[in-house]
């Protein structure tokens, strides 16, 4: 089973968003991460959704997605060169002894501290899924709080000359 992520570009009506995600639920799949916005064209959107499966499933979904009307476009990311990123906002426990300590966490890792109280910090943390998940794993240790994660988003890379 490989985690693919795959770019979905709609047209921007109500409704487009159920249609594509029941496909995925209607035949039993799930989907890991989704991020929906509208693109520089006010009359599309550009779905990025993760999902695991072996290459079959994936073709299958891929080839189920392209049959929908509103659809324009849809591509897997996963075999081609490209950044992905997610963002999330993680409230922890700050009290005295801990501060230090989430403040070097914070910075080993680039985070941004977005909201400080007497009793936690709030960080916005940017990266890949695995920068995350090495940040909440550091993070546990200290308190955590409450962790909102926007999903996944992703570009193909510029092609190098």
């Amino acid at each position: 089973m490989l985690r693919h992520t795959i770019s979905v570009w709609v047209d921007n009506e109500p409704g487009v968003l159920s249609r594509v995600t029941g496909l995925f639920s209607g035949r039993g799949f799930n989907i890991e991460s989704l991020c929906v916005a509208a693109t520089m064209e006010p009359d599309v959107s550009r779905i990025t959704l993760v999902s695991v499966g072996n290459e079959q499933i994936i073709e299958q979904i891929i080839k189920q997605l392209r049959k929908l009307i509103n659809v324009v476009k849809v591509v897997d990311l996963t075999t081609m060169e490209h950044v992905e990123r997610e963002m999330a906002l993680v409230k922890v426990k700050a009290e005295d002894r801990d501060r230090a300590e989430v403040l070097r966490i914070a910075d080993i890792f680039r985070c941004r501290v977005v909201d400080v109280s007497s009793t936690s910090y709030t960080l916005e943390v940017t990266g890949n899924s695995e920068k995350l998940g090495a940040v909440l794993g550091l993070l546990k240790n200290v308190g955590i709080q409450e962790v909102v994660r926007t999903g996944s988003v992703a570009i193909q890379r510029s092609k190098k000359d």
